[in-house]
């Protein structure tokens, strides 16, 4: 008898090609985006395996329920999204997709950082609303890249591709980690390993490349932004719970540092008011991953974790 998956999001089929030879795999009605937490709580002890999206909460209740679940394959490479204690405790493998994410995550990244400096979404929209722009020599005027120092808070995948493009257009890289990367790598990246509080205060770009956990839950707070430059630009591509979004719209208001980028918002899908309102800040919906090659390439890798977990191989293991 095939094994049974459970695909809570209808995504593209290319990327499950492989996974719909294998086995028997059930994805949302065409009609329908997604299956809902209670649909799938209804069915999963029929599964042995769920494919989740990082925003699908795997929690304690469902993994209760799922007494055949053998492991859950992540479409994400965060995965704040699961009981992992509780998974693990269960026996249940977690796998998630970092390769995919890497290089888009960081051109989201970069792009942000070129977008806020030198304010090109900001002259976008004025320029669309008669008289709401000047074309003078003074005005409009942004930052270069070129010679500024980036700060790195998480020198992972991500954070050491962004550090590749951002060595192109000729900064100079501080990175702060849970611990230093290899000297081989640093040479590299032609990067140093600096605490936290120099990165904060000496860095023209402070990147937020870590993960969500309850040590980086608010990293970026108001004492912390009061100790930016205040020609520094925040950038989030990570998750959004690392910034707390009221000190950041404040700090932006008051102009206590120049401006941010972020693809990530603390409260998932609602941006708070007071960002909206604001000139400084870039805004995008959580589109890091948002390509037509990436999202193939996803689909493709958490397929591949499930069959390599049932017929042995290497699989992307979080827990």
């Amino acid at each position: 008898m095939k094994k049974r998956v459970l695909v809570t999001y209808n995504m593209f089929r290319e990327g499950y090609s492989k996974l719909i030879e294998k086995y028997d795999v059930t994805f949302p009605p065409a009609d329908r985006e997604c299956f809902s937490y209670d649909e799938v709580m209804e069915v999963i002890d029929q599964y042995d395996a769920l494919q989740s999206m990082y925003n699908f909460p795997v929690d304690k209740n469902l993994l209760d329920k799922a007494t055949k679940l053998k492991i859950v394959s992540n479409y994400a490479v965060g995965y704040d999204n699961i009981d992992i204690p509780y998974a693990t405790q269960k026996g249940v493998v977690v796998t998630n997709t970092p390769d995919p994410v890497t290089e888009p995550t960081a051109d989201m990244a970069m792009g942000l950082l070129l977008s806020v400096a030198r304010r090109i979404s900001e002259c976008d929209r004025n320029l669309r609303i008669p008289g709401k722009i000047e074309w003078g020599l003074l005005d409009n005027l942004g930052y270069s890249l070129y010679g500024k120092q980036l700060g790195i808070f998480g020198m992972g995948r991500i954070g050491k591709a962004l550090a590749r493009r951002a060595i192109a257009s000729g900064m100079k890289i501080v990175y702060h980690n849970h611990k230093p990367i290899s000297e081989e790598q640093e040479k590299l990246l032609n990067a140093r390993y600096v605490s936290f509080e120099e990165l904060i205060t000496t860095s023209d770009v402070v990147s937020i490349n870590a993960p969500h956990t309850n040590e980086t839950h608010h990293i970026i707070n108001e004492k912390v932004l009061e100790k930016m430059k205040k020609t520094a630009i925040l950038i989030n591509t990570a998750r959004g719970p690392l910034v707390d979004e009221a000190a950041l719209a404040k700090a932006l208001k008051n102009k206590t540092i120049y401006g941010a980028g972020l693809d990530v918002f603390e409260f998932g899908h609602k941006v708070s008011d007071e960002l909206l309102e604001l000139d400084n800040v870039v805004l995008t919906p959580h589109i890091g991953t948002q390509t037509f090659d990436v999202r193939n390439e996803m689909a493709y890798c958490v397929s591949e974790n499930i069959i390599n977990f049932f017929e042995g191989g290497k699989i992307t293991r979080v827990n």
